[in-house]
């Protein structure tokens, strides 16, 4: 058997070797289709088999609408993982057509400005230009802000921090009216995985400090100091192993799903779970459940699970 007919066998029966991306859990999310017995409205939509622009039309769509979460005339920040210096395709970094429609719904809404940045780990310019999204961005009317200056970030202080009481926020997270978190669900290699709650590391300047003093545990304290209102996890393209930056394109699964929740937590719970893991064999987590930043039991929440 050569490695393309493996590949299509492992995909076909829900094991890929030398991962923990298997699609049992990720059959378990997608089961059913809920029916709330309470008659409110959705805390989590969660979306499979579609385009990513075309996936977050229909979530969005289920729970109100951007302007569910936009007021006209208010300045919204979206913020991707654009960290790494590498192709959109690689899994690296989010999906560039998400990005660009997320955007597209927000001036649809009313947003006057939206803006568009990261704290990126390789260079910047590079990053923003190969990820495709500095492009998908300005095409759909948002402005570029780079997050390489320390001038950009403003010391603000995390009262319910236990590792992390204070950090240096980019003034775009503390001057907009919005907040839209927008990850990428990837391994990560000291985090486990990184999605919504791993990705605001990309809105402080010293992450160094994070990874010195209890990586999963500054996670959630950071997560205690302002949640986004919208998390939008992109699952189009995962990378399963040699995360954050990936190897080749070998280490990356097309599972073309989206996670969409207010609740930061349960979006991470639901993607951990599409990735196989379940949330709280994920520290950070568990410690934010603990700490009631958000719900993790997806059980108690009225989920709405969407194939196209």
């Amino acid at each position: 058997m050569n490695r393309r007919e493996f590949i299509k066998k492992s995909l076909a029966t829900g094991i890929m070797s030398g991962s923990a991306l298997t699609f049992g859990s990720f059959s378990h999310l997608f089961a059913y289709p809920h029916r709330s017995i309470f008659d409110k409205p959705f805390d989590l939509v969660a979306i499979k088999g579609g385009e990513p622009d075309v996936m977050f039309d229909t979530g969005i769509k289920s729970l109100g609408g951007m302007k569910a979460f936009i007021k006209k005339g208010q300045t919204v920040v979206v913020k991707p993982n654009i960290g790494w210096d590498t192709s959109p395709e690689r899994a690296a970094n989010t999906n560039p057509f998400l990005i660009k429609r997320i955007i597209k719904h927000c001036f649809e809404a009313g947003a006057k400005d939206v803006y568009v940045f990261d704290h990126t780990c390789d260079n910047w310019k590079r990053c923003y230009s190969n990820s495709g999204i500095e492009s998908a961005a300005k095409e759909a009317g948002a402005k570029i802000v780079s997050g390489e200056s320390e001038g950009y970030y403003q010391q603000v202080t995390i009262i319910k921090g236990k590792k992390l009481t204070d950090a240096k926020v980019h003034e775009l997270i503390l001057e907009s009216d919005v907040f839209i978190n927008v990850p990428v669900l990837k391994n990560h290699g000291s985090a486990d995985l990184t999605i919504s709650m791993k990705n605001l590391m990309g809105i402080v300047w010293d992450r160094g400090y994070w990874h010195r003093n209890n990586l999963h545990q500054c996670i959630a304290d950071f997560a205690t100091y302002r949640q986004p209102d919208l998390n939008i996890v992109d699952a189009y393209f995962v990378m399963k192993r040699n995360g954050p930056r990936g190897v080749s394109k070998e280490d990356v699964l097309t599972l073309k799903s989206q996670i969409i929740s207010s609740d930061i937590v349960a979006a991470d719970s639901a993607a951990a779970k599409l990735f196989g893991s379940a949330p709280e064999d994920i520290d950070h987590i568990r410690i934010a459940n603990e700490m009631k930043i958000g719900i993790m039991d997806l059980n108690q929440l009225n989920i709405n699970r969407i194939k196209l």
